[in-house]
């Protein structure tokens, strides 16, 4: 094996319900979110509502800022990965599927598969040539002393040494050519399936309670390559050195503006500054110095007490989904039998210590966790990392609920190559800010019913508005800490544009434009529909494009479009980039999205409502492609597709398979998948490759 290189990974190129996912799913992953009143109560206006007065202004905006859109995406010149690479210092840093370019380049990649159809088969279904495999599954052992998983004879002792539940964001960190170290997020439990008998957290044991807490958190084990193949295996002997278990309990820090003051400190906490474990962490994001960000989102569904605390708090907690009128919210896992800094009665700010984005070192097993103030605290859904034209380190994120925002935090020092110990203070100070974006349209033009509007195109201006810089609020009547911590009532005061679900924000590696996946939200009527979430009840979701003014990260001014609105290519509401419909697939929900080497986007679905499995989809960003989706995977019976991440050499693909078998009805007497082993259904990360060592997707 070639001598370890720490610090540089793979960069990968990167109950009543209103929703479409399954209700168990709503269940233990939101806590039946969609179920419950609108967070986001604000009279903050839908950007149709605004009027447009200035379009003068348009021609200068197009002119300007537009211009970046037309040299990534209407050159002939083609600039290659390795050109676009070269012309960005900050490439070979850590990727994750999120490699920090500058964008220098232009994204003309071929996509040569034949497309996966629509199906409900309970298996990894993979296109023609191409194999896959389990790499590691729930329950297999991480720590060297972890014994073998036994379903019937699970403990919290056990559970903590072994590779936790619904696996979600993954990232690869290379130790060597053929070695290389894999994180893994742990979203949620979903005790259903994993105990018999298993009906609430009031008639839950304390040990299963306690193995729940402990299935939590994140995962770092240690892969080898098969040969010179694109499948990787999970190293099950050895020293292991750096393999390690994240959970519910594991000693963490704060950093930044909001650390040590009064809204962080507890009984058992009087300082502010540590905190026990993390939550519900969905996507992430990887930093140039070689760092894992993991990002907690629906941490709220796991507290209870919230009529009980006092009156000062309760707006607060109902903006992020806490219920204030009721003791114990109906379903809840009941955390507080075992531990009562869970019940908000007697801890009221025990949850503000949760909905941090998390920074973890993987090559250090003892370094402590440092949750990060100064991105700011709400459902995040990734935390891609990049550099600004400038050096500074630049982190998108979006705030997974219906009518919430996009949040993009720009560092106040600089990148600086090999210099660790600068770098470790970059994500403790900088400027965090949120979205407001502006249609080109007049609203009568936009009515919810998807279809374009004269200009052939859903599009427009934005700014990134600020909210917080170090010690100082842009937010009147909030302070630094308060806007930190209460970041969703700063950007309702600033009036941020309520979007369809924002969760993966992803920057293509070539062309430097931002993707973001709005998920859906069958909440919004024709009313509130406006040029950026163009269609009403929108069960299927669409992506969003961002070209910021210059193509430079740090820029607080942008362009945008839609260029992907999703569901069935023969419903008249959907569009592909003005792509012939008859030769797209179907495609429903976007979650998760990353770049492969050539620029092309790759999106993974979660909660597909057309009657099909999930999957994992491909579509050029530009050239005569540019629209042209197709299915490369889907994911067994019950399943979410997670991930995805495809690897530097572009041989492999990485996919999380979140929560198979998880449909209403099933328990482990009764499964509704039997992936991967025949059995129980275990949550795992798979691995596809080509068998004739074809890079993915050509």
């Amino acid at each position: 094996m070639a001598n370890p290189s720490p610090r540089r990974s793979l960069p990968l190129l990167s109950v009543p319900r209103t929703g479409v996912r399954d209700p168990m799913t709503c269940r233990f992953r939101c806590g039946n979110n969609c179920a419950h009143e609108i967070a986001n109560t604000s009279d903050n206006p839908y950007f149709g509502d605004i009027l447009t007065a200035a379009l003068s202004r348009r021609g200068a905006l197009r002119a300007g800022v537009l211009g970046g859109m037309v040299v990534s995406f209407g050159a002939t010149a083609l600039a290659t990965p390795a050109a676009a690479q070269a012309a960005d210092p900050g490439h070979k840093g850590p990727g994750g599927g999120h490699g920090p370019g500058h964008g220098k380049g232009h994204a003309h990649g071929r996509l040569g598969f034949t497309p996966v159809g629509p199906n409900t088969k309970d298996a990894l279904v993979v296109p023609e040539g191409y194999e896959s495999a389990v790499v590691v599954r729930w329950g297999d052992p991480v720590l060297p002393d972890a014994p073998a998983f036994d379903f019937d004879n699970q403990t919290a002792e056990a559970q903590a040494k072994q590779f936790g539940y619904n696996c979600d964001f993954v990232s690869l960190f290379p130790l060597g050519r053929d070695r290389a170290l894999l994180w893994v997020n742990h979203e949620y439990t979903d005790e259903n399936l994993m105990f018999r008998g298993y009906t609430d957290g009031e008639s839950a044991t304390e040990e299963q309670i306690k193995i729940a807490l402990a299935a939590h958190g994140g995962s770092i084990v240690e892969l080898r390559r098969v040969g010179r193949s694109g499948r990787w295996e999970l190293v099950t002997t050895g020293r292991r050195r750096y393999n390690r278990r994240i959970t519910a309990e594991t000693e963490m820090r704060f950093t930044g503006p909001a650390a040590g003051s009064d809204l962080l400190k507890t009984a058992a906490d009087p300082t502010g500054r540590r905190v026990r474990g993390m939550l519900n962490n969905c996507a992430g994001g990887v930093t140039p110095w070689g760092t894992v960000l993991t990002c907690e989102e629906n941490f709220n569904q796991y507290f209870v007490g919230g009529n009980g605390v006092p009156e000062a708090n309760k707006p607060a907690l109902n903006r992020y989904g806490v219920s204030t009128t009721q003791a114990v919210p109906s379903g809840n896992r009941r955390f507080d039998r075992v531990d009562e800094r869970f019940d908000l009665s007697k801890h009221p700010n025990e949850i503000n210590r949760f909905g941090w984005v998390v920074e973890i070192d993987p090559f250090d097993p003892d370094s402590v966790p440092v949750k990060h103030t100064a991105l700011g605290r709400f459902a995040h859904e990734g935390a891609t990392t990049t550099l600004a034209k400038d050096g500074r380190v630049v982190v998108y994120s979006g705030d997974d609920g219906r009518f919430e925002y996009i949040y993009k935090f720009v560092s106040k020092g600089r990148f600086r190559r090999g210099d660790d110990r600068h770098n470790r203070r970059l994500l403790e100070e900088g400027t965090l800010y949120v979205a407001r974006f502006t249609g080109d349209s007049p609203k009568g033009e936009i009515d919810g019913s998807g279809r374009l509007p004269r200009d052939g195109a859903f599009d427009g201006h934005g700014e990134w508005i600020p909210l917080v810089s170090g010690d100082r609020s842009f937010v009147p009547g909030m302070s630094a800490a308060e806007v930190l911590v209460f970041t969703r009532l700063a950007a309702d005061k600033v009036g941020a544009t309520k979007m369809d679900r924002p969760e993966d924000i992803e920057r293509n590696p070539v062309t430097g434009a931002v993707y973001a996946a709005l998920t859906n939200n069958s909440n919004r009527t024709p009313a509130q529909a406006d040029e950026a979430n163009p269609r009403a009840y929108n069960k299927h979701g669409h992506v969003l494009e961002i070209v910021e003014q210059g193509n430079d990260a740090g820029a607080t001014r942008f362009r945008w479009s839609v260029p992907l609105v999703c569901g069935d290519p023969a419903d008249p509401s959907t569009y592909f980039a003005g792509y012939d419909k008859s030769k797209v697939s179907p495609i429903s929900c976007p979650d998760n999205l990353a770049f492969d080497g050539d620029g092309n986007l790759w999106i993974a679905t979660d909660g597909n409502a057309l009657g099909s499995n999930d999957g994992l989809f491909a579509m050029p960003v530009s050239g005569p492609e540019r629209g042209r989706v197709r299915q490369f995977l889907t994911v067994p019976r019950g399943a979410e597709t997670c991930g995805p991440l495809i690897t530097e050499d572009g041989l492999s693909v990485f996919v999380a398979v979140q929560h198979p078998g998880e449909i209403s009805g099933a328990t482990p007497d009764s499964p509704a998948s039997r992936w991967p082993d025949g059995d129980q259904p275990r949550p795992s990360v798979a691995v596809v490759w080509h068998r004739r060592g074809k890079k993915i997707g050509s």
